[in-house]
């Protein structure tokens, strides 16, 4: 099966950026958009000088408890960096968003608390609440993971919006806000 239907397969609408759009990004911005796919893998990362953010990871059910994404985060720990990613709340309908969230706290990621982030999809037109989650390696703030995020979106998530999508996303002042009071999703895991 293709990369991008894995992906496709497993990410809600509303998270998915177009074929097109990733596409796109693995050629354009070759520079700092990553592809790392196999059989049972996609993981598709930026990395820039001072951070990674991972896009999407997705790890096929039959090779679940294997290890294979505690190797695919330690293979992004060992650039020594900040590593940041977008996260669903818990969703009880939905056993797998707990999961991931146990996943990554085993990682040693945090919740970034006092960010907060609301996008509208262009596929669905709702608006979305994320979470940021993340690793920092030298205790970098939450400030610094705040400025990471508002350039992942401008670079990443909206480049070339309007071409893709025929319409372009909410500017950053929009989705992206900081000094939010929000509960830490991962202690109550």
């Amino acid at each position: 099966m293709h990369w991008y239907e894995k992906l496709n397969q497993y990410f809600p609408v509303e998270e998915m950026k177009s074929k097109e759009h990733m596409e796109t990004l693995l050629i354009e911005r070759s520079d700092i958009y990553h592809k790392d796919d196999g059989p049972n893998h996609v993981l598709m990362y930026v990395e820039l000088d001072s951070f990674v953010f991972i896009d999407y990871l997705f790890v096929s059910k039959n090779a679940r408890g294997q290890g294979l994404g505690h190797k695919l985060i330690e293979k992004m720990k060992r650039k020594g960096k900040p590593i940041l990613l977008e996260v669903e709340p818990v969703n009880y309908e939905d056993s797998d968003t707990e999961k991931r969230l146990h996943f990554y706290k085993r990682e040693g990621f945090e919740h970034a608390m006092s960010i907060g982030y609301r996008r509208r999809s262009l596929a669905t037109k709702e608006v979305n609440k994320l979470e940021i989650l993340y690793w920092a390696p030298n205790k970098e703030s939450e400030e610094m993971i705040y400025e990471a995020m508002k350039k992942t979106y401008d670079m990443i998530h909206t480049y070339k919006d309007q071409h893709f999508y025929g319409k372009s996303y909410e500017p950053v002042e929009k989705v992206l806000t900081f000094n939010n009071e929000n509960e830490n999703l991962l202690d109550n895991l």
